[in-house]
């Protein structure tokens, strides 16, 4: 019989959540009366929002990037991103005491290049529409020596993703359901480890932008499938495919993937910026934008929300809850 082992297990999320202890924050447990009785369930929402860097990339790119030997260290890190792990790369090198090359599109917003610069790191742009940017990346990184650390794509990355789901659980016990954010699908198969690993009959809930449904589309095939860039305010998720790693588990873990449109994603931004009193960027405010518009049936009574991340500017912030883009 041929065994193929898992890139991430739940022994190395566990791992993960020691590197991680007194760097990252553990992140809050938010609760409302009133998201309860819209749901008609207990929603306990991981307020990753309020992460170092704002969102849950710190978590991933601290655990891989501190497993480098000196010497990758001393040359330095390279990056690929549309914002929060561009940050949380350049948060994680300034902590290592090395630098970062953050590969960005030239259509990412202001307020996440302006923070990843704020880190220390050097930007360097391409177009996500015509622009290959794991190829820039990677190229990058050879001419210049330097250790690349991908937005999802790496065992380290996917176990410390996985530790905002462990601790979640670590507060709550045990879930009937968790639903996360799925864009290259890191948060998604470190939580699904994490989750299924302690709770093996926990249903695991994916949530794309409905432009963006490429890992939809791949787990119905049965394959990765890939479509156009999609065009979405839900920026963190505008992928074309999974990631290789990310889809491995995923497909193994994840129980489906429902899709909101653009208005369910920037209500649920309205949502807990008026009831929950925080801001939530549009990524992060998917999977609480599928509760509120109903797309999950069947809830159980006690579900998990991983509120991924809370990176958007102000005037970007007033813009979508008025309609916009």
């Amino acid at each position: 019989m041929t065994t193929t082992t898992p890139p991430v297990t739940l022994d190395d999320v566990q791992d993960a959540a020691t590197r991680l202890k007194g760097v990252a924050h553990r992140t809050p447990v938010l609760r409302s009366r009133t998201l309860d009785a819209l749901v008609g369930a207990e929603v306990f929402l991981k307020c990753e929002n309020f992460q170092r860097v704002g969102a849950f990339k710190f978590r991933g790119a601290y655990n891989a990037a501190s497993r480098l030997t000196p010497a990758q260290l001393a040359r330095g890190i390279a990056a690929y991103s549309s914002g929060n792990h561009a940050q949380a790369v350049a948060l994680a090198a300034r902590e290592l005491g090395t630098t970062a090359v953050i590969v960005m599109p030239e259509d990412a917003p202001p307020s996440k290049r302006a923070a990843t610069e704020g880190y220390g790191a050097e930007i360097v742009t391409y177009d996500r529409y015509t622009g290959d940017r794991v190829a820039i990346a990677e190229a990058l990184a050879a001419e210049r020596g330097l250790a690349l650390i991908p937005p999802y794509e790496h065992p380290h990355v996917m176990a410390g993703q996985g530790t905002a789901a462990l601790e979640l659980l670590e507060e709550t016990g045990e879930l009937g359901a968790l639903l996360t954010p799925v864009g290259g699908g890191g948060l998604m198969a470190g939580s699904a480890t994490a989750a299924k690993g302690l709770h093996p009959g926990i249903r695991m809930v994916g949530v794309e932008p409905e432009a963006g449904d490429d890992t939809k589309r791949s787990l119905e095939a049965g394959r990765r499938v890939s479509i156009p860039v999609p065009k979405t305010i839900a920026d963190g998720q505008a992928l074309h495919t999974p990631g290789e790693l990310t889809f491995s588990v995923n497909r193994r873990l994840v129980d489906e993937i429902v899709l909101v449109s653009d208005d369910e994603i920037r209500e649920a931004m309205r949502f807990a910026f008026e009831r929950l009193k925080t801001v939530v960027e549009p990524s992060g405010a998917t999977p609480l934008a599928a509760l509120l518009s109903g797309r999950v049936s069947g809830l159980p009574d006690r579900i998990g929300v991983i509120v991924s991340g809370g990176n958007v500017d102000a005037e970007r912030f007033a813009r979508l809850c008025a309609g916009g883009v």
